[in-house]
C-alpha cells in the first residue's frame, strides 16, 4: 500500500486564488486588506519565511509592508511600532516574525497586537476563544492542517487522533480544533513513554515534535492519515520532516510531504486570516 500525497502546494494555490477573489471584492468596496510584517535581526530562515509571505500577499492582491529592526533593538521600539500599526486603518493584520532575540520579551510583544489584527492567532484573546469554541483568528499552521483535512475529504468526527507536540503554535491549537470536530484526541510530547503505543491506534497522526524521524511506519496503524509539520535541516543539507517518510508512506493512506506540505498551507492561512480580519474590521467600523 502506498500513501497518497496531500499536496499542500496545490491546496495553497487554491486557497490563495479564493483569497484573491475576496480581496478584490473588498478592494472594490474601498477596503484593501493590508498585512504588516515585523522582522527583527537577520535570521536566514526568518528572511525566507517573510519573503514567502510577501510573495503570497502579492499573489492574493493583499497590500504588504515589511518593518525591519536590528537584532539589538529595544523592546520599546518594537512596541511603539505595533501601537502605530494597531491604529493604522490600512493595516488589518500584524505579523511578528518569530523567534525574537533574547533581550526581547516575546509574550509582551505578541500581546501588544490588537486581537482583531492578530493574524498569527497568538494573542491570549484569540487562543482563549479557541478553547471556548468561539470565533477567533486561529493560529495559521493548525488552521492549515484542518483545511487540508477538510478539502481532502478526510473524516474527523469519531476518529482517534494523536498530536505529537504541545506548543501553543501548533500542538495545543490543533488538538483543540480536532476536539471541536468530534475527534478523540491524545496529545503526546517528548516525555511520553512508548510513543508507538499511542500512534499505532490513531486514525490521524499530527507530528510537530521538531525532531527528524520521531515517527516511522512501524509505529502507525495501517491506513492512518499522517500530517508532518516538522521541517529539519539534515547534516547533508537536505530538508526532512519529523516523520520517516518512506516507511510511513508504505503504511499510511494519506501523508504530507516535506517540503510542499503543511508549510505552504501555513502561508496561505496567514493571507486568509488577513482577508478575514479586513472584512471583520470593516464591518465593525460600518456598524459604529
Amino acid at each position: 500500500m502506498a500513501a497518497s500525497l496531500i499536496d499542500g502546494a496545490a491546496l495553497s494555490r487554491q486557497v490563495l486564488g479564493e483569497m484573491r477573489t475576496q480581496a478584490a471584492a473588498l478592494s472594490a468596496a474601498g477596503v484593501r486588506p493590508g498585512l504588516a510584517a515585523i522582522l527583527i535581526g537577520a535570521d536566514p530562515a526568518s528572511e525566507i519565511y517573510v519573503r514567502n509571505k510577501t510573495r503570497a500577499c502579492e499573489e492574493a492582491g493583499v497590500h504588504s509592508e515589511l518593518h525591519r529592526f536590528a537584532s539589538d533593538c529595544s523592546e520599546s521600539e518594537v512596541i511603539d511600532l505595533i501601537a502605530r500599526l494597531n491604529a493604522d486603518i490600512n493595516i488589518h493584520g500584524i505579523l511578528v516574525q518569530l523567534p525574537l532575540p533574547r533581550q526581547l520579551n516575546t509574550q509582551r510583544i505578541l500581546q501588544t497586537v490588537r486581537p482583531e489584527k492578530d493574524v498569527d492567532g497568538f494573542s491570549w484573546v484569540n487562543l482563549g476563544a479557541l478553547v471556548a469554541g468561539g470565533p477567533a483568528l486561529a493560529p495559521c499552521t493548525p488552521l492549515g492542517i484542518m483545511t487540508m483535512l477538510e478539502r481532502e475529504g478526510i473524516e474527523i468526527e469519531g476518529r482517534d487522533a494523536v498530536v505529537i507536540g504541545r506548543s501553543v503554535i501548533v500542538g495545543k491549537p490543533i488538538a483543540l480544533m480536532l476536539i471541536a470536530r468530534g475527534a478523540t484526541v491524545t496529545v503526546c510530547n517528548s516525555k511520553t513513554r512508548d510513543l508507538g503505543l499511542y500512534t499505532s491506534r490513531a486514525d490521524i497522526v499530527v507530528v510537530a515534535a521538531g525532531k527528524p524521524g520521531v515517527v516511522n511506519g512501524a509505529m502507525l496503524k495501517r491506513g492512518a492519515v499522517v500530517i508532518d509539520v516538522g521541517i529539519n535541516r539534515l547534516p547533508n543539507g537536505k530538508l526532512a520532516g519529523d516523520v520517516d517518510f518512506d516507511s510511513a508512506a508504505a503504511v499510511a493512506s494519506r501523508i504530507t510531504p516535506v517540503p510542499g506540505g503543511v508549510g505552504r498551507m501555513t502561508v496561505a492561512m496567514l493571507i486568509s486570516n488577513t482577508v478575514n480580519a479586513a472584512r471583520q474590521i470593516a464591518a465593525a467600523a460600518g456598524a459604529r
